[in-house]
């Protein structure tokens, strides 16, 4: 009888020892099956551009292409006058990209420019992601039917009584300004107060359409999109070469994917956006 027992004692026994070791053996398969699952799930990643308000259009087409290429990465955009960016990123906005409407506001992030262009010293920019991404034109632009008849740049003086143009700290307001100078006509216009200003490209192709001025002065790109007459573009010699500079920020939290996007908007799918509402290419320099 007490035989019995001890037997029957050491059959519990056993019977523990092994359901404890299945039992171990499901929970390590578990924690390993999850683990696994862990490592080969992306990390969603949210990157922060901050762009020029010309690239609207195209960048936010883009983006949706961008999805099926890196699921886990959300774009935030950030447009507005490149001037404006400039100064929210000094002020200490989060920004992983930076894409300027003029190599002007990107100079004056960079390190690695001389003292006349970045005369702050300003040092916020990865000199080493910095590419020139794309070219545009700058275009004189009436409203629909054009009732004051300016077909010329050398025209707006006699014909027109009010010219929208950007913002002396906005790149389409510095181009402007650079081709009226060269024309004799800038002083004329502003005594005359027939200037009436933008903060971004997209406030003066607005005022254009909506026949509140005789003609503006724009990007092609934002005639393009905005359905715009174009009566005249800027020559070589009449303002300088419309490029878009673009880099990541060195405090981006996520540099590898921040590069990863840039590249992208080099590639041809990207490219072709950008071809389709006017942009060009960027040529070597």
């Amino acid at each position: 009888m007490k035989m019995n027992k001890i037997k029957q004692g050491l059959a519990f026994g056993l019977a523990g020892v092994m359901m404890s070791g299945m039992l171990g053996g499901c929970s390590s398969t578990g924690e390993s099956s999850e683990a696994t699952a862990s490592d080969t799930q992306e990390e969603a990643v949210e990157l922060t551009v901050f762009a020029a308000a010309s690239l609207t259009e195209a960048l936010t087409e883009i983006a949706e292409q961008y999805k099926e290429v890196a699921p886990e990465v959300s774009l935030v955009f950030n447009f507005d006058s490149s001037g404006t960016l400039k100064t929210q990123i000094e002020e200490g906005a989060e920004c992983d990209i930076f894409i300027s409407a003029a190599q002007k506001q990107m100079n004056e992030l960079d390190a690695t420019q001389d003292a006349e262009k970045n005369p702050d010293g300003l040092d916020y920019i990865d000199p080493e992601t910095r590419i020139d991404l794309l070219e545009n034109k700058v275009v004189l632009v009436v409203p629909e039917g054009n009732p004051a008849g300016i077909n010329a740049f050398e025209e707006i003086g006699e014909k027109s009584n009010l010219i929208a143009l950007g913002n002396d700290d906005v790149p389409v307001g510095q181009y402007s300004e650079e081709i009226l100078q060269g024309l004799g006509l800038l002083e004329q216009l502003e005594s005359e107060n027939k200037i009436t200003y933008g903060s971004n490209v997209k406030e003066v192709t607005t005022q254009v359409a909506e026949g509140s001025v005789d003609c503006g002065i724009v990007y092609a790109t934002d005639a393009n999109s905005a359905g715009l007459t174009i009566v005249a573009q800027a020559s070589e010699d009449m303002c300088s070469q419309v490029i878009y500079p673009a880099a990541l920020l060195k405090n981006s939290k996520y540099p590898e994917q921040a590069q990863a996007f840039l590249d992208y908007l080099q590639d041809d799918a990207a490219m072709q956006v950008f071809e389709e509402i006017g942009f060009s290419p960027a040529a070597a320099q």
